[in-house]
């Protein structure tokens, strides 16, 4: 065998995260499982892998048992990938097999051929001396056992020849045969499962999880990845307490003095605000004054919009004297559209992740958990991805405003996703019957970083964007939307703006 020692102690895959979930790799000179149903990206995952061998100039061997090298190096031109240092051994049938005669005879059984076939296996490695190499697939070698004695024989044969020729070895199983035989899971070193999702609605989701891993900590549950022009993109589980950093916890502002003095002088920076309401009340607007007040201090600031078009939300702003469109232009805002039905959980929070870890993005607003919710129809633990998110966050010392719409327009209202307890400050916005007009309100309901007034103010939306008022002292019932003036003056606003 060459000695090569490039790669260093550990075999990486080459595809980011997927070594971030394996703690850097695979550990040298053992055998390894990656298992999945057909089209969960076994074969794509496998190049990369051995591409990576490449690259680093060591010996990398393909065993297909399943596919042509035509159709695996169609694969690769798919994906725009070079194969060249990757040897593929294509490992078709004896002729004999096609032989109308020799298959009705009684003298070519299973046995020879599995034999025939591990010996053909064994002489492509001797020819190649690989430091890497794939088997694609187990199931071919389980069909030739047709026992499970047999069969976990024969994977022991493979692991301890291999051992002795210094190769990391990766076994592919389709898991078309027998799903439920674990054979290969006791003998290998470690299991890494893909698996495809298929929503009611939007995009097939696929995950992956490491199953096993002898001797080694990694990073356990499920990980969301997606198949795209170039390989896997995986997106590790974010596990907050990794992500502790330092700042200073000065407050911020929001650019509205009375906003800033219902909210006892601002928001912490590194903390989560929820701005809750019913439709149309104004929390996007809310939301985004935070992000305008953070450009004027010279930082940055991302918008992630589920809800709206993006040509409409910049009319709209436009009109009410904020032009998004400029500050994207000059770099200072990001404005992201996410559509629910073709993303998932896991992808989501590594755009949001990599907006503040690689742009610098001070100021984060979601608008809104409802179309977050909408992105995960079928997950148990929404509350769990937007506490973990929220956790990072906050560590990393970036602000974070999320945005919820309530059902109903007066009186009692419930919220689809209850995150209140999650949230350090809570905004909570009401319309409400004075006069003879429909008017808006504030109020703030929690804050857990300080005082903040526990008055309800009344707001308007003009040409010039938020207008707040004085506290509401002369009006009771406000928040259930008709209430009842006791005091001496009406303390309102001017008639609200068209």
């Amino acid at each position: 065998m060459t000695d090569v020692d490039a790669g260093g102690s550990q075999a990486a895959f080459g595809i980011q995260g997927l070594d971030d979930i394996l703690a850097g790799g695979l550990e040298r000179d053992r055998v390894y499982l990656l298992e999945g149903a057909p089209g969960t990206g076994k074969t794509t995952a496998a190049m990369a892998f051995l591409r990576e061998g490449a690259r680093l100039g060591e010996g990398a061997l393909y065993v297909t048992l399943s596919e042509t090298e035509e159709e695996l190096r169609a694969t690769a031109r798919s994906h725009d990938w070079s194969m060249d240092g990757v040897d593929i051994f294509e490992l078709v049938p004896p002729e004999s097999l096609l032989d109308e005669q020799q298959q009705q005879s009684l003298l070519y059984s299973s046995d020879l051929e599995l034999g025939e076939t591990t010996r053909m296996i064994f002489e492509s490695v001797e020819a190649t001396k690989p430091r890497r190499v794939v088997i694609d697939s187990l199931s071919e070698i389980r069909l030739l056992a047709q026992s499970s004695l047999r069969y976990r024989r024969q994977v022991l044969a493979l692991k301890h020849y291999f051992a002795k020729h210094g190769a990391t070895v990766l076994l592919l199983d389709d898991l078309t045969t027998d799903i439920n035989d674990k054979t290969v899971h006791s003998v290998a070193h470690g299991v890494v499962q893909l698996q495809e999702l298929a929503p009611e609605y939007g995009a097939e989701r696929r995950r992956v999880r490491i199953i096993k891993y002898r001797g080694r900590r990694f990073r356990g549950g499920y990980h969301d990845f997606t198949i795209k022009t170039g390989g896997l993109e995986i997106y590790p589980r974010i596990v907050a307490s990794e992500h502790r950093t330092r700042f200073d916890r000065t407050a911020v502002s929001s650019g509205v003095a009375e906003l800033d003095q219902l909210l006892g002088g601002g928001i912490e920076r590194g903390s989560s605000a929820l701005v809750l309401g019913p439709a149309g009340t104004g929390k996007s607007l809310f939301a985004i004054n935070f992000a305008i007040a953070a450009i004027g201090r010279g930082e940055r600031a991302a918008l992630f919009i589920f809800d709206e078009e993006l040509g409409l939300l910049y009319d709209r702003m436009k009109k009410l004297g904020i032009d998004l469109e400029a500050l994207q232009d000059k770099g200072n805002l990001v404005v992201e559209q996410i559509d629910a039905a073709e993303l998932s959980p896991g992808e989501f929070a590594a755009r949001v992740r990599r907006s503040v870890t690689e742009q610098k993005i001070q100021t984060v607003v979601i608008d809104s958990l409802n179309g977050y919710q909408a992105a995960m129809p079928q997950e148990q633990f929404l509350i769990l991805h937007i506490h973990e998110l929220l956790q990072y966050l906050n560590r990393q010392g970036a602000s974070t405003f999320l945005t919820v719409a309530q059902h109903g327009l007066v009186g009692e209202m419930k919220a689809p996703v209850d995150v209140t307890y999650l949230a350090d400050t809570v905004i909570l916005l009401r319309y409400f019957e004075a006069a003879g007009n429909v008017r808006r309100a504030v109020s703030v309901i929690k804050k857990r970083s300080g005082r903040h007034e526990k008055t309800i103010r009344e707001f308007n939306i003009g040409d010039n964007g938020l207008t707040m008022g004085e506290p509401l002292t002369g009006f009771q019932g406000v928040l259930r939307g008709v209430p009842n003036f006791v005091g001496q003056g009406a303390g309102l606003l001017g008639e609200p703006s068209a």
